[in-house]
C-alpha cells in the first residue's frame, strides 16, 4: 500500500453540479469518478460529507450509503466511483435555492475535496385531490405529480408568469373550465419536471392538457405546451356533448402523439403555432367547429431515433375508425375554417381532408399556404380559395422552432384583412394592418425602414 506524500487522488470532476431540482424531492443521480494514477495500491483513510447528517446530498461509496466511510482501497492504476443524490429543504419561498457541500479525502493525512452544489426551486405541490375554483400564482411554480382534475362545474384561473411542471405520466384533465391568462411578457408553462439539459426537447415526457366534453368556455392565453404525449386534447369520445376552447398566442410543441388532438369539438384558435409533433400535428376528428386564423401548423420532427414520420401535418376528417373494436364513428364537421394560415412540413403532403358521406362536410382553406404536392386532388375548389400550393413559406428556422418569415417569403402580405381584422396584432405583438398587408401565419414580418443621412 502506498504511503507516499505523491499519493493524491485525482478526480472526474472538482464539483459534482445538480441543475434545478424540485425541493424535498430527490435528484437524478451524479457520478464522481475517483482515479488513482499510481502504481500502487491506496487506501483512502475516509470518505465524508463535510455536512454530515445536515448535509442536503446523499452518497454512496462502493455499494456503502454513508455520510462517512473508512479505508477505501483504490487498485493500482484504477479508479472508484461514488454516487450522490441531492435533495433540497422546502423553504416556503419563490426563488431558486443554492445548496453546497464537500465530500472530503483523507489519504496518509492529506485532505482533498470535491465541491458539491445544486440548485433547488420551491413550489406548490399537486396531488390527486379533484381541484374545486381557484386561482394558481405565479409566486411559486406548480408541480402536478400525479394528476390535477379541474372538477365539473370549478373553475381553475391559472395566473401570468406562472409555470406548471408535469411528473411523468401526469396531467392537467378538465371537466370545469380553465382560464390560462398569460401575457406576452409573462407567458404560462407547462413542461416536463426533468430540468436537464437533455430533457429540453423530448417528448411525451407527461400526458397533457384534456378538456373533457362538456367542459366549456376555456381559455388559454399565451402558453407554451410543451414535451406531452398530446399537447392539447379537446373532446372526448365516450362522453356526451363536446368541449370548447379559445386559443391564442400559444405555443404548442415537441410531442409525441398529437399537438391538438379534437373530437366533435369546437375551437377558436388565432396566432398560434403548432409545431414537432411524431405522428398528428393537429388532428380534427368526428366533426365539430374549427375556426383557425392566422395559424402556424408546421411540423419538422426529424428525430430518426424514432422512425420516420409519416402522418400529415393537417388532419380534417368527420369520423373516426377505434382501431380496437374497428367500429367506424361518424360526426358532423359544421364548419372548419382555415383562414390566414400555414400548414408546411417535411413531408411532401402535409394535409389530409377526408370525409364520410353520412355526416356534413362543411369547410374551407381561404388565403393559405399548404405543403401538398402538384397531384393533390382538390374535389371542391370552392373550398380552397386563393390558396399558395407547394411553396417553401421560408422561415427563419423552422429546424430549430424559428418561424417567423424570412424576407423573401411568398407568405409576406398576402393574407385577407377580414380575417385579421379581428386580430391586428400577431403573436408578438407586432401590428398587420401597418404594412401592405397580413402576413400568413402567426408572425408579421416588420421590415427595418432604411434611414436616409442628410
Amino acid at each position: 500500500m502506498s504511503s507516499s506524500s505523491d499519493a493524491i487522488l485525482h478526480f472526474s470532476s472538482d464539483t459534482v453540479t445538480f441543475d434545478t431540482l424540485f425541493t424535498s424531492i430527490g435528484s437524478p443521480t451524479r457520478n464522481l469518478r475517483v482515479i488513482n494514477r499510481t502504481n500502487e495500491n491506496v487506501i483512502i483513510s475516509s470518505v465524508r460529507l463535510a455536512g454530515g447528517k445536515q448535509s442536503g446530498f446523499r452518497i454512496n461509496v462502493n455499494g456503502e450509503a454513508a455520510n462517512e466511510t473508512y479505508n477505501v482501497q483504490i487498485p493500482a492504476q484504477d479508479s472508484i466511483f461514488i454516487f450522490v443524490e441531492a435533495t433540497l429543504g422546502k423553504t416556503g419561498k419563490n426563488g431558486p435555492l443554492i445548496n453546497e457541500d464537500s465530500i472530503i479525502f483523507r489519504v496518509n493525512n492529506i485532505e482533498q475535496k470535491v465541491r458539491l452544489m445544486a440548485w433547488g426551486q420551491d413550489f406548490v405541490m399537486i396531488k390527486s385531490d379533484p381541484i374545486k375554483t381557484s386561482v394558481w400564482h405565479n409566486d411559486r411554480p406548480y408541480l402536478v405529480y400525479n394528476e390535477a382534475l379541474v372538477d365539473s362545474g370549478q373553475t381553475l384561473i391559472i395566473e401570468a408568469g406562472t409555470t406548471v411542471y408535469f411528473h411523468k405520466n401526469s396531467g392537467l384533465k378538465v371537466k370545469g373550465t380553465l382560464k390560462v391568462m398569460g401575457t406576452f411578457e409573462e407567458p404560462v408553462e407547462f413542461k416536463g419536471d426533468r430540468l436537464e439539459p437533455a430533457y429540453s426537447d423530448l417528448p411525451d415526457q407527461w400526458n397533457g392538457i384534456l378538456l373533457y366534453s362538456g367542459s366549456h368556455n376555456n381559455k388559454i392565453n399565451y402558453a407554451k405546451i410543451k414535451n406531452a404525449n398530446i399537447g392539447l386534447q379537446v373532446g372526448t369520445i365516450e362522453h356526451v356533448g363536446y368541449a370548447s376552447v379559445e386559443l391564442s398566442n400559444t405555443r404548442i410543441e415537441n410531442m409525441s402523439w398529437s399537438g391538438i388532438w379534437a373530437m366533435k369539438s369546437k375551437i377558436l384558435a388565432y396566432n398560434c403555432i403548432i409545431s414537432n409533433v411524431r405522428y398528428y400535428n393537429t388532428a380534427l376528428l368526428l366533426g365539430g367547429d374549427y375556426q383557425f386564423y392566422h395559424t402556424t401548423f408546421a411540423n419538422y420532427y426529424n428525430k430518426l431515433s424514432t422512425g420516420m414520420r409519416t402522418t400529415e401535418t393537417l388532419v380534417v376528417s368527420n369520423y373516426l375508425v377505434d382501431n380496437k373494436s374497428g367500429l367506424r364513428y361518424v360526426g358532423d364537421m359544421k364548419e372548419a375554417i382555415f383562414g390566414n394560415c400555414i400548414i408546411t412540413g417535411n413531408r411532401v403532403n402535409e394535409l389530409l381532408v377526408s370525409m364520410d358521406k353520412q355526416g356534413g362536410s362543411n369547410y374551407l382553406f381561404d388565403r393559405c399556404l399548404i405543403q401538398v404536392s402538384d397531384t393533390f386532388k382538390i374535389a371542391e375548389k370552392s373550398r380552397f380559395v386563393d390558396v399558395i400550393r407547394n411553396v417553401n413559406p421560408r422561415f427563419k428556422s423552422p429546424y430549430k422552432g424559428n418561424f417567423e418569415l424570412d424576407t423573401l417569403s411568398i407568405a409576406k402580405d398576402f393574407g385577407k384583412a377580414i380575417y385579421s381584422k379581428p386580430y391586428p396584432v400577431d403573436i408578438k405583438e407586432d401590428s398587420r394592418i401597418s404594412d401592405e398587408g397580413p402576413d400568413l401565419g402567426a408572425f408579421e414580418r416588420i421590415e427595418k425602414k432604411n434611414s436616409t443621412k442628410k
